[in-house]
């Protein structure tokens, strides 16, 4: 099997002005922006976090910390064995109880990477609130989940996989959708 490029969705400039659009959603809905704490999933949720703090920094000279989450032990499709080996490093220096979250990452599919994001938050302290921001949404909901902040609704087909790339992990900004073709003999 190989992976088709069907569609270039977002280049650089395009994600660049959805962060900032969603970063002046985030000021204008939290007037105490000294309360508000940012926790990317691992790992693109962790840049996309990190470049909405660094905008509303720019925006409103506030400092916002950013914290890391690895949702691999709290995931229901993985068995409990294999969670241990694979989980990666949660590092959260702030106290989330009492916080309001930014919970962030790239792409929103079934609801189940949030739902376990979620879990994790949870068992550090009880926020005063949680909002999502994700910068794509493709549908195919499988829990009752939505998103606060958006950069792109992307209806999608579920065989069509919708791939993110960052700078910080794969040397460029972009959106594409690929496809998984069988390569001939």
């Amino acid at each position: 099997m190989d992976e088709k490029i069907k569609a270039r969705i977002m280049d650089a400039g395009k994600i660049r002005r959805c962060l900032f659009r969603m970063a002046t959603e985030i000021i204008e809905r939290n007037r105490n922006l000294k309360n508000l704490v940012i926790v990317g999933i691992r790992t693109r949720g962790i840049y996309v976090g990190k470049r909405i703090a660094q905008i509303i920094k720019e925006m409103e000279g506030v400092e916002v910390p950013v914290g890391v989450l690895d949702i691999t032990v709290y995931r229901d499709d993985i068995a409990a064995a294999e969670t241990g080996r694979m989980a990666k490093k949660t590092k959260i220096d702030f106290p989330p109880a009492k916080k309001d979250v930014l919970l962030v990452d790239d792409v929103l599919f079934t609801g189940r990477t949030i739902r376990a994001a979620m879990e994790g938050l949870f068992k550090m302290g009880r926020p005063r609130t949680v909002q999502l921001l994700v910068l794509i949404d493709r549908g195919h909901r499988e829990l009752p989940i939505r998103a606060d902040y958006v950069g792109k609704v992307l209806p999608t087909s579920r065989r069509e996989i919708v791939q993110v790339h960052l700078r910080e992990v794969d040397d460029a900004d972009e959106v594409l959708i690929t496809e998984l073709v069988k390569l001939s003999k």
